[in-house]
């Protein structure tokens, strides 16, 4: 009688330490099925690797999604909606952008930018970038002869900033009486840095200067060396550049290799 009882206990004992375990892995059970908690932690991943920090009033959030997406997968079972083909055509393409997604992730992975390349692009910026850099502002009219006519009212006694308020076509910098902030000359047309970088500061262009987008009257505020960032600075962007480029080399390479018929 007492061996009995010993062992109805230890199995009672047993069911209820397997009974809590289960209980721990789940974070609910619907209609007798258990919702497990990896899926909560696996939204809480999503949401974590987006940017978003995951507060506690946040986790109550994805428990009641997760059981809520339980309840309507359930229902959704019960209507054999899984048997339609656009679930199917769905799925399908789900599975695709996953499987993809898995492919970019393993080669960045196992393709990182290194500090070389990172420096050499940057290097190359800075060359590209190097000498004066210009604060200009502008008046950008349709025609010649109203271009001609507002360096004359320049000259008379007008404000260059209260005429790109009012008739620059520039929308940006004429709500601005024309300035265009500091730049590197090679960041405009051509047409429009030559007529710039011969300007001597506080001195504006005598006659239009014509480019595609029509005619400018162009006045050099101020002029210093370019005054680029620290590497340290910008190497975040550089990488993430140089992991576009060579992802996208990575799919190209793809490509052309396939056998398309």
């Amino acid at each position: 009688m007492k061996k009995q009882l010993l062992t109805s206990l230890v199995t009672a004992a047993v069911l209820s330490t397997a009974a809590l375990s289960a209980s721990a892995q789940n974070i609910a059970v619907v209609n007798g099925k258990a919702v497990p908690k990896a899926r909560a932690e696996a939204l809480k991943q999503q949401i974590e690797q987006s940017g978003r920090p995951v507060t506690p009033e946040l986790e109550g959030q994805i428990k009641e999604e997760v059981i809520a997406r339980e309840i309507f997968m359930q229902e959704a079972n019960k209507r054999s909606l899984a048997n339609s083909e656009a679930y199917k055509q769905q799925m399908e393409l789900a599975r695709q952008t996953i499987l993809i997604r898995a492919l970019f992730e393993d080669f960045q992975k196992k393709n990182p930018v290194t500090d070389a390349e990172a420096k050499a692009e940057y290097d190359k910026a800075v060359a590209a970038n190097s000498g004066k850099e210009y604060k200009a502002s502008h008046i950008l009219v349709e025609s010649e002869d109203r271009a001609k006519a507002i360096i004359a009212e320049i000259k008379a006694g007008k404000k260059f900033e209260d005429i790109a308020k009012k008739e620059s076509k520039d929308p940006g910098s004429g709500a601005r009486g024309g300035d265009l902030d500091w730049a590197n000359p090679g960041n405009y047309v051509p047409e429009f840095s030559e007529a710039l970088i011969k300007l001597e500061k506080g001195g504006m262009t005598q006659e239009p200067v014509k480019t595609q987008f029509g005619y400018h009257i162009i006045r050099l505020d101020d002029a210093r060396q370019a005054e680029l960032p620290k590497f340290e600075e910008v190497k975040p962007q550089i990488v993430q550049q140089l992991q576009q480029q060579k992802l996208a080399q990575f799919q190209e390479s793809l490509r052309e290799k396939a056998k398309i018929q």
